[in-house]
């Protein structure tokens, strides 16, 4: 097995940095649903990723109250947030999620985090763990996320 140079290091790195750099923004703005229901993600890194979503009546499911699908919907998005902050993109860099658990654990009155981690990563598929909490930091959903990276995704920078 040949052992890149350094040059090929930094340029993997530079690619990487760059490609995940490009799906921060583009899961900020670039996905319709995202960006409808105003997820901000201020944190997007290898170790982690933080998704907000302020309660409008519009995501609700009573007044006053997130829709459990709204908090399903984050974990996913946040789990492959958590997966492609930290990605090796040689390996391909189209997501799908292949499984997806969710637990809702109280209601969620209050605007919400969503901290997701990327416990696993293998060839194609990669698992995280998202930990949604209110404004009081209560848990109110937690979630794994399976996704599979498979193929190139059209339009990556």
């Amino acid at each position: 097995m040949e052992v890149p140079d350094v040059d090929d290091r930094e340029d993997r790195d530079e690619r990487n940095a760059r490609k995940s750099a490009w799906f921060h923004e583009h899961f900020q703005s670039g996905v319709g649903f995202n960006a409808h229901i105003g997820v901000r993600i201020p944190r997007w890194d290898p170790e982690g990723v933080e998704f907000h979503l302020a309660l409008r009546p519009e995501l609700g499911a009573h007044d006053g109250v997130f829709h459990g699908g709204v908090l399903a919907a984050l974990i996913d998005t946040c789990g492959c947030g958590a997966v492609l902050a930290g990605h090796d993109f040689s390996t391909g860099s189209r997501i799908s999620t292949v499984d997806l658990s969710v637990q809702f654990l109280r209601v969620a009155g209050s605007d919400v985090v969503a901290h997701g981690t990327c416990v696993k990563r293998g060839r194609n598929l990669n698992f995280a763990e998202v930990v949604i909490r209110d404004a009081s930091g209560k848990d109110v959903a937690r979630g794994t996320v399976t996704a599979m990276i498979a193929g190139e995704r059209r339009g990556v920078e």
